[in-house]
């Protein structure tokens, strides 16, 4: 209807809770899970601290056991099938439909049919049906294929993604990046759309998600990841990106604050040696404080120092995210936020 009012709201909108996939010895963490369950552990008992944990996991007894020194009454716990743990990107996305919040279900494709996704493309259809959103509406996406991590938005109408991502093969093919376009306004009330044409991170198998490179901290500043070295592989296409970022506008023509993150130092993998793809623009804005990752690096503390100034208001909480770059995600990647509807004061 026309006089309908959709509005994607930004990360740091008021959450009513954050969802973590779990991961289990049928996903390509069997061979790390011990590992990547104490990850887990660590970041599952930071959010129910302050915040709802919704956990879509396969097997809730044993996840339950690991987290019974979290505070357990702010955790929801519900058994599913998955094939893999990359809540960002299987998760719904939330707007506000004139206030109302509306979980849309978006098709799931493994990044460009690169990984099996069945399972994974239902779990937010059966977290629905054990009634995990009951304060939410669902909306079937399926015919489009778009994952979270590949968007982000500043709350007052602008997205920004990467041309690389939305319009790669075996995602949205059949579409033009005008058919594209169209459906992204549509569908989330979008007034503009900041197409990153550079940026990429070695070792990344999603096809430059914008949450790995570049994120919005408020509608006037962006975080993103800055590479000083000339002799890295990333220096060329990085630096390209930051002169389009320095490019880019607010809706009220004003050019945006910029708060340059370093490069995280090289990490490869110890099996066959390849780059991964450690990055520390994949934190979690959350209602109180922002969830950072950190990799055991030098890089560490002067990521936490440049990323501050960005947040005056919030703690930053790091969390040893080494192994999920393993499988090449991070701390962001394995989480999705759920945000509260307005506050309606009579």
């Amino acid at each position: 209807m026309s006089d309908t009012k959709i509005v994607f709201p930004a990360e740091w909108h008021p959450q009513q809770a954050i969802q973590l996939t779990w991961p289990h010895h049928k996903s390509d963490w069997n061979y790390l899970l011990n590992e990547v369950e104490r990850c887990y552990v660590d970041i599952a008992v930071e959010i129910a601290k302050r915040q709802h944990l919704i956990i879509a996991c396969f097997d809730t007894n044993h996840v339950s056991t690991l987290l019974q020194h979290a505070k357990i009454e702010n955790i929801s716990f519900f058994e599913t099938e998955s094939n893999d743990t990359w809540a960002r990107d299987h998760g719904g996305i939330t707007v506000l439909e004139n206030g109302t919040p509306v979980i849309y279900d978006f098709c799931f494709n493994g990044w460009g049919k690169k990984f099996n996704a069945e399972l994974d493309n239902t779990i937010t259809r059966n977290l629905f049906k054990q009634g995990a959103f009951d304060a939410y509406r669902y909306v079937d996406m399926n015919y489009f294929v778009l994952e979270g991590g590949s968007i982000e938005s500043d709350g007052c109408g602008i997205l920004l993604t990467t041309e690389q991502c939305l319009l790669s093969a075996k995602r949205n093919d059949k579409f033009s990046k005008n058919e594209i376009e169209l459906q992204l306004r549509k569908s989330f009330g979008v007034k503009q759309i900041h197409w990153l044409k550079n940026g990429y991170l070695a070792g990344d198998d999603t096809d430059s998600h914008i949450d790995t490179l570049a994120r919005f901290c408020n509608p006037a500043s962006i975080a993103y990841v800055k590479c000083d070295d000339k002799n890295d592989e990333h220096y060329e296409a990085l630096s390209a990106m930051e002169r389009e970022l320095h490019e880019l506008k607010q809706l009220n023509g004003m050019p945006y604050q910029l708060f340059p993150l370093p490069m995280a130092e090289a990490v490869y993998d110890s099996d066959d040696g390849h780059r991964l793809p450690a990055t520390y623009a994949n934190f979690l804005i959350m209602n109180e404080i922002i969830l950072f990752p950190i990799y055991n690096l030098a890089s560490d503390q002067k990521a936490i120092e440049a990323i501050s100034p960005a947040f005056p208001d919030k703690k930053i909480v790091p969390v040893d995210c080494s192994v999920l770059i393993r499988q090449h995600g991070s701390l962001h990647c394995i989480t999705m936020q759920y945000p509260a509807p307005p506050v309606q004061i009579l």
